[in-house]
């Protein structure tokens, strides 16, 4: 099983390759960033964990070294909070997957996830090499933030590994949709509508809190690390064979047509993509699940997130055709 990290010295890149390095799964790990990388892998390669570690750097067709023979490609790569760079980064990085890895599992990290998506996927139209069900946006955060929050309400932070709230829509402020009234540990009922919108807001924009306490020093990179580590081993769990992992993803919605078109239905909108709970197989997509039962308010939220969701995806695709975020 072979993990590779694009944008591995970074700062998701390194705590993410940590992880992944600790993941016993994992056989080979391939680092890959513009600078540091080797010094990065060497530190890593001392772990007593199965996998080998290399680094490598734009020289010596590094990229191409890196992917040769990837199962699963992280990508952490660019600088917070700079869209326009970012799609750049992500889309010369799509380029080298489609040409030396196509059949890899996608994992996209790089912000902003709803239009880095559809940046991957359209490079990879280009070669001829989509295939939906192999490409991921990574919204794991949200989902690992809304049960964090949600234990702490609860006032049990003991909680927190066995909460789970599933968060649909997009990734970035109003469309991330948490389904609060799906959650494994229903909120109190004394919990009032004022403190419910703001359980709602913090997981919405989780990122704004940290990159204020990092008094411009950073944004959430830690739990991202995290959050990306945690998605990527249920993919390689998968991979490997164990059946029924359901989590949300942001996925093509063509990935699983029957499941992609019932939630279209559902949503009112013809949408190209959409963060919905999806059940991973070995193929990658095997099932999108619909949005279950949701309540009048979280209606509301979903139809608020769709304008916003819709021109985002448009923006990442229209970029693959003329580079401009």
């Amino acid at each position: 099983m072979k993990a590779v990290v694009l944008g591995a010295a970074g700062g998701i890149g390194q705590p993410l390759s940590l992880l992944l390095k600790a993941n016993l799964a994992v056989t080979e790990l391939a680092l890959y960033d513009i600078v540091n990388s080797p010094g990065v892998a060497v530190d890593l390669s001392h772990i007593a964990t199965p996998s080998k570690v290399e680094g490598f750097l734009p020289p010596d067709d590094g990229l191409k070294k890196a992917l040769t023979g990837a199962n699963v490609v992280v990508i952490p790569a660019g600088i917070p909070r700079k869209p326009g760079i970012n799609a750049g980064i992500v889309r010369d990085l799509a380029t080298g997957i489609a040409t030396t890895a196509p059949k890899a599992f996608v994992l996209v990290i790089s912000n902003p996830v709803n239009s880095t998506v559809p940046i991957v996927a359209e490079v990879f139209k280009k070669h001829g090499v989509f295939d939906p069900k192999r490409i991921f946006g990574v919204t794991t955060l949200d989902v690992v933030r809304a049960s964090t929050f949600v234990s702490e309400i609860l006032g049990d932070r003991s909680l927190s590994p066995s909460v789970s709230v599933p968060v649909v829509g997009g990734h970035s402020g109003v469309t991330i949709v948490p389904l609060l009234s799906q959650s494994s540990h229903p909120l109190p009922a004394s919990l009032d509508a004022t403190a419910l919108d703001g359980l709602i807001n913090r997981i919405q924009f989780g990122g704004d809190e940290v990159v204020k306490a990092k008094d411009g020093a950073g944004s959430a990179t830690l739990s991202m690390a995290y959050a990306g580590a945690e998605f990527a081993g249920k993919v390689i769990r998968a991979i490997k064979g164990e059946k029924g992992i359901v989590t949300p993803t942001f996925v093509n919605l063509a990935s699983d047509k029957t499941g992609g078109d019932a939630l279209k239905k559902e949503l009112g909108k013809d949408l190209e993509y959409f963060s919905a709970r999806v059940e991973l197989g070995v193929d990658g997509v095997a099932k999108i699940h619909g949005l279950g039962k949701t309540t009048p308010a979280e209606n509301t939220l979903v139809q608020a997130a769709l304008p916003e969701l819709s021109a985002n995806i448009e923006k990442g695709v229209a970029f693959v055709e003329a580079p401009k975020l």
